[in-house]
């Protein structure tokens, strides 16, 4: 696969590139990347096209099987295909989690900055949200398990964890999440955990653990939601699953759902069946790419003073601390022609966020503008 490839997406209603229609400047905000898909996947896609008929789709025969398979052969997580609930993506599912546990009023808990739809999916389903926020250690950002205690209160219900996190982009550790599991059982906390991003692990020395498996009590209480479309580049394909292993939660989730979220459509399943089947080799390239795109951004903004950047370990995002010499980081880079996607989105001021998961050439062009900026400041 040719990942040097500039595929022009300003055709195709993209909205990465939409936003700035008509601007130079480069998208780098919204997380999807510009790289062509699988060929794979594009190969099921179009044999599904050419049978002409769309209708209402349930899951594949296959998929349930392929994607148990892929869970133990890459984690070593042994599930049953039962425990899957099929989603029409991760910002539904975080709705749903929402919507599904506790009552009105009661409490989400999760740590800042985080991926925007856990601050505000609590609040379209009428749920307080208590915002932790990390601290760095060692120069790695971290839970501050401390203060998470001390912010539990008898309406939490819900914990939501993020990992592989975004947008620090760090794979915690088993010791780390074995921290959020004993509060969750002290607590009486279900976990809803976001693992959206476990197949964009970039450090050879980390695997990416799931939460569930941490104890069989554990995986009684979580909710551990994923999907193809972060790995293989699916976000418009609108499919993701939840693994539910607790009877009665499944049950809830299933319940709530009814009338309020849309099937799955068929082509979410085929592209998903695809991927996971099919795509190892992609992805193994793809992974290999996004590597080698990460330490050019780690190495160019780590020579700039203005900025500060942590060790990025999975993901193809970067978080970027920005100090007060650019007291307005989103509009000062869209300036200089970068688009970026602000901290404060995310619970955190003073960072932006920015997606590498594109062609190098274009990433390199970017940089440039950057440093460029900066160093005219």
């Amino acid at each position: 696969m040719n990942f040097d490839q500039i595929v022009d997406r300003r055709a195709t209603a993209a909205i990465k590139w939409d936003k700035y229609a008509g601007r130079d400047i480069i998208p780098m905000w919204v997380a999807d990347m510009d790289f062509r898909c699988a060929p794979p996947i594009v190969e099921a896609l179009a044999k599904r096209v050419e049978h002409g008929v769309f209708g209402y789709t349930d899951p594949p025969a296959e998929l349930n099987q392929v994607v148990v398979a892929y869970l133990q052969a890459t984690y070593g997580w042994e599930i049953e295909a039962e425990w899957l609930v099929w989603l029409p993506g991760l910002v539904s599912a975080i709705n749903l989690v929402c919507r599904a546990i506790g009552e009105d009023g009661d409490d989400v808990v999760t740590a800042v900055p985080v991926y925007h739809p856990f601050l505000t999916g609590p609040v379209h389903q009428r749920r307080s949200v208590t915002r932790v926020p990390m601290r760095l250690l060692t120069g790695r950002w971290a839970w501050d398990v401390e203060a998470l205690e001390r912010f539990l209160t008898p309406r939490s219900k819900l914990l939501l964890v993020c990992n592989p996190h975004n947008p620090v982009g760090r794979v915690f550790t088993r010791p780390e999440l074995s921290e959020l599991a004993r509060i969750a059982l002290e607590h009486d906390l279900i976990v809803a955990s976001d693992e959206i991003h476990c197949g964009l692990v970039l450090d050879r020395d980390k695997r990416h653990l799931p939460f569930a498996t941490l104890s069989p009590e554990i995986a009684q209480r979580t909710i551990t939601l994923m999907a193809p479309s972060k790995t293989f580049n699916l976000p418009g394909l609108s499919c993701a699953f939840a693994v539910v292993p607790n009877a009665k939660l499944r049950a809830r989730m299933i319940e709530v759902a009814a009338g309020i979220v849309p099937r799955v459509n068929a082509m979410g399943y085929i592209a998903t069946l695809a991927a996971y089947r099919d795509g190892a080799q992609w992805h193994a390239d793809l992974l290999d790419y996004l590597r080698a795109n990460r330490d050019l951004v780690l190495e160019r903004v780590g020579r700039l003073r203005a900025l500060s950047i942590t060790p990025i370990e999975a993901t193809y995002l970067a978080w970027i601390g920005v100090d007060a010499s650019v007291p307005e980081p989103t509009k000062f880079f869209e300036q200089a022609g970068v688009g970026l996607y602000d901290g404060r989105v995310f619970g955190t001021d003073g960072f932006v966020r920015l997606n590498f998961g594109c062609p190098r050439s274009l990433l390199a062009q970017a940089l440039d503008r950057i440093t460029q900026a900066l160093e005219g400041a």
